[in-house]
């Protein structure tokens, strides 16, 4: 078992409020969380906003899980990274918050095998442009197996990153055998997150908020 630091996390304006919802935002790969919070900025207010460095360095900045591949995960890794966030979300999150991951890219995949280990901890899931942990990263991806979870899912028409057929059977799952309520948007554009998507995104995240 790898023996990984505490979590770094920015917070959006600074501090947590644990009466509100929470949303987890996951950075690429060889980004970090500086990266990813300035998003916080752009999507509505309400929820506190979380953004969690990833626990492995690399190229500069981190990782959510070896791989054997782009999108192809390490099962052993995505496992101990997996755990490794639990334990912090569950030290930050009561049972009963809701709580929703937005994940970009690799923070995608991390996202995807989240909920596919524990889909009843979650209050949605944002995918953008990335695929899901298919392919022996020992997380479930059986029919159903997201029955009635808000999925939102981003994908760029040129993205020439994430290998096609992987987003192509994440958008497949998603919409189909996964049971989940699929909210989507295809981009024209590569692998990069477009303010129309940012914007589909936001509105998004105000359905899945109480109230």
């Amino acid at each position: 078992m790898t023996d990984f630091a505490p979590p770094v996390v920015a917070w959006a304006a600074g501090q947590d409020d644990p009466t509100v919802p929470l949303v987890v935002l996951l950075h690429g790969r060889g980004s970090s969380e500086t990266d990813i919070i300035g998003l916080a900025g752009h999507l509505p207010t309400g929820p506190s906003y979380a953004a969690v460095r990833a626990p492995i360095a690399e190229g500069g900045g981190y990782a959510w899980f070896a791989n054997r591949g782009i999108g192809r995960p390490v099962a052993e890794s995505l496992a101990e990274t997996m755990a490794w966030f639990r334990a912090w979300l569950d030290a930050t999150a009561e049972p009963g918050r809701p709580v929703v991951l937005v994940g970009f890219s690799g923070g995608a995949a991390f996202a995807g095998g989240l909920v596919l280990s524990e889909p009843d901890r979650f209050s949605g899931a944002a995918v953008l442009y990335g695929t899901l942990p298919f392919e022996d990263a020992g997380v479930p991806v059986d029919a159903g197996h997201l029955a009635g979870l808000p999925v939102f899912v981003a994908q760029g028409d040129q993205d020439h990153v994430i290998p096609a057929e992987l987003l192509a059977r994440t958008w497949d799952y998603l919409h189909g055998d996964s049971g989940a309520t699929a909210t989507s948007r295809r981009d024209p554009g590569g692998h990069g997150l477009t303010q129309d998507t940012v914007t589909a995104l936001a509105a998004w995240l105000v359905e899945r908020m109480p109230g």
